[in-house]
């Protein structure tokens, strides 16, 4: 947390003493009050001053909180110095999926880094929620290539391979984990109408449980889009995975599967941004 100067101007030291004028000095003899000498009279009417104007400043803050809607999030002229500079990812949703990007690099790269998540959630082994997700976030005219593509690789014969029903859930006793993490999000390719957008995650995949034989495990990748214009929003055209790159693992002991269970189920996902 940032700290901040203190505003306590006073001195520490020994009180001052009064001079009095000559001649009234002496033993027995009331003394009389001074007045305040100029040099007090400013520096309280500076003091005034600054506080007047701080207030003023942070009622313009709270007022005319405003950010810059440019690709590159520069603050506006009136914005909290505290404040975040980037844009506001996304002003709504679609079917659960953060939805409504600016039409710029920073709102193609929100856009791509919720796409990811979507498109690596656990949502993705079941063909109903699937099948929402495909038609929230892809393009008109790529959402039958996607489909098919995506139901390919989620067969039955996957599923069983991998412990999970038919219709993507985990036995009884156990809990299916399928989360992506966006680490960070470049621009590839960007003409105001298309975007290329590489987002780099961490994703963890398993199925959490005392009986569990395939346990929660932790990887990286690369996911790449092609992003639309479609006149509103950004859309997906087509998309990709790589792996990598991979950080050398810490040394941070295994969790036990109940907590980890217990994580997945207690610690909700983000909007991300860039």
């Amino acid at each position: 947390m940032p700290t901040h100067p203190s505003s306590d101007t006073g001195q520490d030291g020994p009180p001052t003493r009064t001079r009095m004028p000559e001649g009234h000095g002496g033993h027995g003899v009331a003394t009389r009050r001074t007045k305040p000498s100029r040099a007090l009279v400013t520096v309280l009417g500076v003091v005034v001053l600054l506080v007047a104007v701080i207030v003023l400043a942070n009622r313009g803050n709270d007022n005319t909180a405003s950010h810059s809607t440019t690709g590159g999030g520069a603050k506006g002229t009136n914005a909290n110095p505290t404040a975040p500079t980037g844009e506001k990812p996304a002003t709504g949703n679609n079917a659960g999926i953060p939805a409504g990007y600016a039409k710029t690099e920073q709102g193609a790269q929100s856009a791509a880094a919720n796409f990811a998540v979507a498109l690596g959630g656990d949502g993705m082994f079941n063909a109903d929620r699937r099948h929402t997700i495909i038609n929230a976030i892809a393009d008109p005219s790529a959402v039958a290539k996607m489909q098919a593509g995506f139901d390919a690789n989620y067969s039955k014969a996957f599923l069983t391979g991998i412990g999970l029903t038919e219709d993507g859930a985990a036995p009884a006793g156990l809990t299916f984990v399928n989360r992506t993490l966006p680490a960070g999000a470049k621009i590839d390719k960007f003409d105001g109408e298309t975007a290329g957008v590489s987002v780099w995650c961490a994703g963890m995949f398993g199925l959490a449980g005392n009986a569990s034989t395939k346990p929660v495990t932790n990887n990286w990748f690369t996911v790449t889009f092609t992003l639309k214009w479609n006149g509103s929003d950004w859309k997906v055209l087509d998309t990709g995975q790589t792996k990598g790159p991979t950080p050398v693992s810490g040394d941070n002991p295994v969790s036990g599967a109940g907590e980890i269970a217990d994580a997945v189920k207690g610690f909700g996902g983000f909007t991300y941004a860039r």
